[in-house]
């Protein structure tokens, strides 16, 4: 089920590339130079736009990246992670004069804090972006919205610049360190054609305590949202049209990265042309097959691999 378009990406993505450190284990700290010892320690491709790079690319779509690197280790190993995953980094920024980011997760059971030193992810600028880039690609997906200080302004004219190419555009915003859910978010919405936050984004942009109206007031600007409700599953609307997925039981062992599945999922039915509720169906499937193992990409579902639980 590839892309019916001739085009040599089916998703651009634009965003941030970082490794995560992935701690298990007694992972509260005890300062006082107390030494704990951990479970497992696991460097994994890490950041919203790369897991979901990977994961798209995983179920068979066509993916190239564009963000900003260091000229350094960390840098050197996403560059060549994503790549062995057949992610195009054609578009990767590689700037001599920055370190790479990196977030340290420190993972209890379901649950997680994320400790992250931003390094070169808020840099990236609309200069950086090749326009050209986006003539070659049906899909422009955008992530960590609110990481993305330099870019932020213009990303209303990076949008606008995809549809005069004929590309249809997603985001999903994740979190906001600052917990303002501001930023300019409006704007962008009405620019976009499918939003793909978790439960607390959704509520937290549209400045609502519950989902139901919460989806009416992002549905007035956006035509396709689908939201992230974690072991619940998903829900998605479009119009006046309201649908629902459970998640699929599996031995969870971390859940880093899962969301960016679940957006892999559901653009793969988008892209397809998938009625809204098998495309979710996709989406909570890969978001919850991705947590069998440990980092983001190490679990990602093939589409073989996840359409059976879509017939059960």
């Amino acid at each position: 089920m590839m892309s019916i378009v001739d085009k040599q990406f089916d998703i651009l993505v634009v965003g941030e590339l970082n490794p995560d450190l992935v701690l298990t284990g007694d992972v509260v700290p005890a300062f006082g130079q107390v030494e704990q010892l951990l479970d497992t320690a696991t460097l994994a491709i890490g950041s919203s736009s790369g897991i979901f790079a990977c994961a798209a690319a995983r179920l068979g779509l066509k993916v190239a990246f564009v963000g900003m690197i260091g000229n350094d280790t960390f840098g050197e190993y996403m560059n060549s992670a994503i790549r062995s995953r057949g992610v195009d980094t054609q578009g990767l920024i590689i700037n001599k004069g920055v370190q790479t980011g990196i977030s340290v997760i420190l993972a209890k059971g379901v649950d997680r804090a994320i400790l992250t030193f931003p390094g070169s992810i808020p840099l990236l600028t609309y200069r950086d972006i090749d326009l050209n880039l986006l003539s070659k690609a049906r899909h422009l997906h955008l992530a960590s919205y609110f990481l993305l200080d330099r870019l932020r302004p213009d990303i209303p004219t990076l949008l606008q610049q995809a549809h005069l190419r004929g590309l249809t555009v997603s985001l999903d915003t994740n979190y906001d360190p600052l917990e303002k859910w501001d930023g300019g978010i409006e704007t962008v919405l009405k620019e976009l054609d499918v939003f793909l936050p978790n439960q607390a984004e959704l509520l937290a942009i549209s400045k609502s305590k519950e989902v139901d109206c919460a989806l009416e007031i992002i549905s007035k600007s956006v035509p396709l949202v689908a939201v992230k409700q974690g072991a619940l599953g998903g829900l998605a609307r479009s119009g006046d049209t309201i649908v629902q997925s459970a998640s699929i039981p599996v031995q969870v062992r971390d859940t880093v990265g899962a969301g960016d599945s679940f957006d892999a999922g559901f653009l793969f039915g988008y892209l397809n042309h998938w009625t809204i509720q098998r495309s979710l169906q996709l989406a909570c499937v890969c978001g919850s097959l991705s947590t069998r193992d440990f980092g983001g990409t190490t679990a990602q579902a093939t589409l073989e691999e996840a359409l059976p639980f879509l017939d059960q």
